[in-house]
C-alpha cells in the first residue's frame, strides 16, 4: 500500500517522480523573470548607494531631543 504525503494544510505533495517535465518556454520564461527580479534589486541597492545622504535624519534626531526635552 503507497502512502500519500500530505503537507500541513492538507494539500497532497506531489513526488519527485510524479512531476512533469518542464517545456523549454517555461525554463526560459523562469529564467528571465529570475533575472529582471535580480536586476531590479541590484539597481534599487545600487541607487540607494549612490543617492545616500547621511545627515537626513540628523534633523530628527534634534526634534526628538527637543521633544524628550519638553515632555520630560
Amino acid at each position: 500500500m503507497e502512502r500519500t504525503g500530505f503537507e500541513p494544510f492538507g494539500e497532497q505533495l506531489v513526488s519527485a517522480t510524479d512531476a512533469q517535465p518542464q517545456s523549454r518556454a517555461s525554463k526560459l520564461l523562469l529564467r528571465a523573470g529570475t533575472t529582471v527580479f535580480w536586476t531590479l534589486v541590484a539597481g534599487i541597492v545600487l541607487a540607494r548607494a549612490a543617492f545616500f545622504e547621511p545627515g537626513v535624519y540628523d534633523s530628527f534626531s534634534h526634534v526628538a531631543s527637543l521633544a524628550k526635552n519638553l515632555l520630560f
